[in-house]
């Protein structure tokens, strides 16, 4: 609910508060006197652009100013959490227009962009003007008043949540169709990849093994020659060292006997000589090991050639690098069936809940339709009411075949003021004033059902008098049992069904300066302004008395 409303330095307004209360609100006041400005500046809340013309102070900075009670209204409170506004019991929407043009927003002091502004204040003011006519247009908010009036919120609520889990499902299942496709295009060279490995089928180190295996084989020939050629010098030859060293130590030996030191000496040449017969023994080994295999050797340099041509085609450097891009291909393509098994799944389960939502769909599709007509026919009885007795509302439904968040219904409001035969979609065939009322009629019809923000009317009942702008009156006085209204008029028979009327005059200030002012009128002060509207600035007795009447009926 609006608390209060500040405006300060904006077109002939210098300083103004508006404290509307709970339920009707009526604004009245001469031509002129600066009702539509105070909807002006009310409409930088809702996040209007700004106009620096409005400054009428060009040394001061124009600023408005608005307090909201929210505290029960979640919905608005969820909001300013999920923009990461400070949430409380009061909101205060400030804007604030520079001398050198430059506008700012604030929502509990936090600085905001006019785009969030203008999503936030939707939960708080909902201002009808003329040709202001966005939430009539609005897909959401017709099927949200049929859904209001049939009484689907239970029903809407259990659509909503499978809605949501086949939302969720669907996209999951895109997202596994498209990760699919996208491996269905390489799906091919991967396997040609994976087969060329699985056919080398190397094992571990297999290649740097086989590297130094084949060196080996290639030089066997020498190999065997340094071998032989150091055994025969070691053991073999005329003087053989092996030889030679034993019969040192032996000769060491004997003096060792005869002379301190030498003994130590003797036995570590004969350690020498015991392991130069070790190196002979292993060098005999070693030349055995050594064999010229040509079949082999060839067999081996065709592995290696294999091996050495996959490490450039994968650009790696090891065995075992090769052994892992083989793994991972074989996991990806094992991935790929495990993703068929998941999606063939996930689509069973897509079936089973589009089949519950479906079933739900039909049951709101049916109640929708079968309130449609009652509805209808409420709405063109109220619209006969505020002066358009010839006017013809309908409700239109059209099946669609994919499910959305509202249900399997596309539904459009229909109207032709005239009864022409020739009804129009409702924004493209009423005027400003016709669409006001129209939307008067469908919140009165909706008023218990449906939360609605302040609700602000601006002369709703242009182009109308008499009975019709009585039953104006009655329609916003019911709305008001629900709902702040604030309403602003020309007709004596809505002004008399206010709670709170306020009224906005001219006033010269100290310097000869006119500005707006705004006061709230006693009960007398009431009639007096209502038998103006009726018999103009001096009325007379009989309009004193048909005010009073209307003031108390």
């Amino acid at each position: 609910m609006l608390q209060k409303l500040s405006i300060n330095n904006y077109a002939i307004i210098d300083k103004l508060e508006v404290i509307p209360a709970e339920g009707l609100n009526i604004v009245t006041g001469e031509t002129g006197a600066g009702k539509s400005i105070i909807l002006g500046a009310l409409s930088l809340i809702l996040g209007d652009r700004a106009d620096t013309s409005v400054l009428i102070n060009k040394d001061e900075k124009c600023i408005v100013e608005a307090v909201f009670d929210v505290t029960d209204y979640a919905a608005f409170r969820q909001a300013l959490k999920n923009a990461d506004l400070d949430d409380d019991k009061l909101c205060i929407i400030r804007r604030e227009i520079n001398t050198s043009g430059k506008s700012r927003a604030f929502v509990n002091d936090t600085p905001v962009r006019l785009n969030e502004l203008n999503e936030l204040t939707s939960y708080l003011v909902d201002l009808h003007q003329q040709f202001d006519h966005l939430a009539l247009d609005s897909s959401h908010f017709q099927m949200d008043v049929l859904d209001a009036v049939a009484g689907n919120a239970e029903l809407r609520k259990e659509y909503g949540t499978e809605y949501n889990k086949y939302s969720k499902l669907t996209k999951e299942l895109n997202e596994l169709k498209s990760k699919k496709a996208d491996w269905q295009k390489e799906a091919d060279y991967k396997q040609f990849l994976l087969d060329e490995l699985q056919e080398v089928a190397l094992k571990n180190d297999e290649l740097e093994e086989s590297d130094k295996q084949l060196k080996k084989l290639s030089n066997a020939e020498h190999i065997i020659q340094v071998l032989q050629d150091a055994i025969h010098n070691l053991d073999q030859g005329e003087q053989p060292l092996v030889g030679s060293i034993k019969r040192i130590a032996q000769q060491l030996d004997e003096v060792g006997t005869m002379m301190d030191g030498v003994g130590p000496l003797a036995s570590r040449v004969n350690s020498v000589y015991i392991e130069l017969k070790d190196i002979v023994a292993e060098l005999e080994g070693a030349s055995g090991g050594v064999s010229v295999d040509e079949e082999q050797l060839q067999l081996m340099q065709e592995r290696l050639d294999a091996g050495y041509k996959l490490l450039k085609k994968h650009g790696v450097q090891t065995t075992a690098e090769l052994l892992a891009i083989q793994e991972q291909l074989e996991e990806e393509l094992k991935d790929s069936l495990d993703l068929d098994d998941t999606i063939n799944k996930k689509e069973k389960e897509q079936a089973d809940i589009y089949k519950k939502l479906n079933e739900v769909a039909a049951t709101l599709s049916q109640k929708r339709q079968k309130q449609a007509l009652v509805f209808a026919k409420e709405v063109n009885k109220l619209l006969a009411l505020v002066g358009m007795p010839n006017a013809l509302f309908t409700v239109e439904f059209e099946k669609q075949e994919t499910p959305n968040v509202m249900g399997m219904d596309e539904i459009q409001f229909y109207f032709d003021a005239n009864n022409s035969g020739r009804p129009l979609p409702i924004h493209k065939a009423a005027s400003g004033g016709e669409m006001s009322r129209i939307m008067l009629c469908i919140k009165s019809l909706t008023a218990k059902a449906m939360h609605l923000p302040t609700l602000i009317f601006d002369e709703v009942d242009t182009g109308i008098s008499g009975e019709a702008a009585k039953q104006v009156g009655i329609l916003l006085k019911g709305l008001a049992g629900y709902h702040q209204v604030i309403c602003i008029t020309h007709q004596p028979q809505v002004a008399a069904k206010a709670d709170t009327h306020m009224f906005v005059y001219k006033e010269a200030d100290t310097s000869g300066s006119i500005k707006t002012r705004l006061r709230i009128l006693s009960d007398e002060e009431r009639v007096t302004a209502i038998a103006k509207m009726i018999g103009g600035e001096q009325p007379g007795d009989a309009a004193m008395q048909n005010a009073k009447e209307l003031v108390t009926s």
